[in-house]
């Protein structure tokens, strides 16, 4: 017999544990992608069960079925629009009575809703016995207890599921739309009911460090800890990665000419095979760790506490508190910077965050600015550049937050407890983030290179250079030869060191440029075009138009800049 098909959801609030009951059912039969139009992640998978092909949709983390934000209207669009068969909203045991707020709007829907009561190991250890039958009692619905990082309870919930679509069981508990007030009072009641405190409350080791890491003083050296080893391991880990990676595929292009010889095509097939190379040099080395580690905070409960902690400060550029992981990852790499904008609920913060992380020096920067300015200016005029570019930042979120449309969104969530985190979700979260980026970015990479390798074939590298000249030897002071420059470093930003080496014959550059110019190449190279992988990833987040926009205003708004330092520099010097 063909197996019946059901459609499921996962629905809750943020911090929930969904993500891990998510890779529970589906495990490697999921994909991620965007809803249509939207910038919101979307999970789906499929499980074969008892006879049932299972789709599962886990939908964005939301307090509320209203209409204040991209979440809140997808998961209610999706929720009373399209065919549910019946929906699995997770709620954190510790905190039911806030989670019962959403779920009492789930009701409302008068969809066939099983609860899972997550998190029952936790509430033990407050010393909370919650009384399962009679939730189940007083809502008129399955509710099944459920430790999600053991996998206790997931069968059990997918039986209640597939039970309730037998049985065509009605909701009958809530049939209408209840105001705030009264959703918060019939919580508050069923709680008092349900929920009883079986020892007396001792203050534990994670509740003493939640009070340590949110303190309103000593909670920002913990933090600052805790990131920079965070950041620190991301550009050590990346660094070392990288050369490993470097030297294993150092002799690869002597071996391509032994093979294929010398020739247009054989060139054209070895830039395609060095941009794919540089992209796993680069890039992949970076975004591993950084995923990893941010899975790794947000499923132990860290992230909502660096949000908190930051949010007066983020709220300065037009953002909250989580724009600030994204914008401090960009100083490794721009590419894994510029997908973790995902964590910012809006697609305005997102936009303003993303356009904010390319103007952070990134690691490929950092060797511009310190094997050029550093080494032949000066350490002072490195870190100028670098605090200059913090100004920047600052300044343009400011600038975007007052004339993009819409307001800067509150940080309201829900301070999740500590909790071991689950290495299995990590890893697969991981993953299908790398795997979707591999599959924009690679190809773009690709293309990118071999149509640069084209030009350079064809001979016309001479020609732009010349037809840039009005641009970087009259406005920019520079010589004619870095207009050749920063087109390569489009592909790579490091290569507008190395081809400098290259083309002028010699490392020593304070031999051919001076001090004014070695500034001014630095800083158009920091603020100009990201590279060809973090426009994939803007391509990937916000779409072609926007990733056109920015690049359109980063190339003016670096090219202005860079005259007027010019300009100024010269003066100095």
């Amino acid at each position: 017999m063909p197996e019946k098909k059901l459609n499921t959801v996962l629905a809750g609030i943020a911090n929930v544990g969904k993500s891990v009951i998510f890779n529970h059912l589906t495990g490697l039969h999921q994909h991620i992608g965007n809803w249509p139009g939207k910038t919101i992640e979307k999970a789906e998978g499929t499980l074969h069960y008892k006879g049932y092909t299972i789709d599962v949709l886990d939908l964005p983390g939301i307090y509320s079925l209203g209409t204040y934000s991209i979440e809140e209207e997808i998961s209610r669009e999706y929720i009373t629009k399209e065919k549910v068969d019946f929906i699995i909203n997770i709620v954190d045991s510790t905190r039911l009575e806030t989670n019962l707020l959403f779920t009492l709007q789930l009701l409302a829907l008068q969809k066939p809703v099983v609860l899972a009561l997550n998190m029952m190991d936790l509430s033990r250890k407050k010393g909370l016995s919650i009384d399962c039958q009679r939730l189940q009692e007083l809502l008129g619905i399955p509710v099944v207890p459920m430790i999600a990082t053991e996998g206790k309870g997931i069968t059990e919930v997918l039986d209640e599921g597939i039970e309730l679509v037998k049985t065509q069981k009605p909701v009958l508990k809530v049939q209408k739309e209840l105001t705030a007030k009264e959703r918060a009072d019939l919580s508050h009641q069923i709680c008092r009911e349900v929920i009883k405190v079986t020892k007396p409350k001792k203050i534990s080791w994670s509740e003493k460090f939640d009070n340590l890491t949110c303190h309103k003083i000593w909670g920002y050296p913990v933090m600052a800890v805790i990131l920079s080893a965070m950041v620190l391991t991301i550009f050590r880990f990346g660094g070392w990665f990288s050369s490993f990676l470097e030297d294993i595929t150092s002799g690869w292009q002597e071996g391509w000419k032994t093979i294929f010889g010398i020739s247009i095509w054989a060139s054209l097939g070895w830039s395609a095979i060095e941009s794919a190379i540089a992209l796993i040099q680069i890039a992949l080395p970076y975004i591993i760790p950084f995923y990893l580690l941010l899975f790794l905070l947000e499923d132990w409960g860290y992230l909502a506490r660096v949000a908190f902690l930051l949010d007066n400060l983020m709220h300065r550029i037009g953002v909250h508190g989580k724009a600030c992981i994204p914008l401090m990852l960009g100083f490794g790499c721009n590419v894994p910077a510029c997908l973790s904008c995902r964590i910012m609920e809006t697609q305005r913060e997102r936009f303003i965050t993303g356009f904010l992380t390319t103007l952070v020096p990134c690691s490929a920067v950092t060797v511009i600015i310190m094997g050029l300015v550093g080494k032949f200016v000066g350490i002072s005029w490195a870190f100028g550049l670098y605090l200059f570019a913090i100004l920047i930042i600052f300044g343009l979120g400011k600038l975007a937050s007052k004339t993009l449309p819409g307001e800067a969104t509150e940080l309201i969530m829900e301070m999740p407890d500590y909790k071991q985190p689950n290495l299995k979700t990590i890893v697969l979260q991981t993953w299908f983030r790398l795997k979707d980026f591999l599959y924009i970015a690679g190809p773009l990479v690709i293309i990118s290179g071999v149509i640069i390798e084209g030009i350079h074939l064809a001979g016309w590298l001479p020609a732009i250079a010349n037809f840039l000249s009005p641009i970087t030897v009259k406005w920019l002071g520079l010589p004619t030869i870095t207009g050749i420059l920063l087109i390569f470093g489009i592909l790579r930003k490091e290569l507008i060191l190395v081809m400098l080496a290259t083309l002028l014959g010699t490392a020593n550059f304070a031999q051919v440029l001076n001090p004014v110019q070695m500034i001014t190449l630095a800083l158009i190279s920091m603020l100009y075009i990201p590279c060809i992988a973090t426009l994939a990833a803007l391509w990937r987040e916000f779409g072609w138009k926007k990733t056109l926009g920015i690049t359109g205003f980063e190339i003016g708004f670096a090219i202005l800049i860079g005259g007027i330092a010019f300009r100024i520099l010269a003066r100095l010097f």
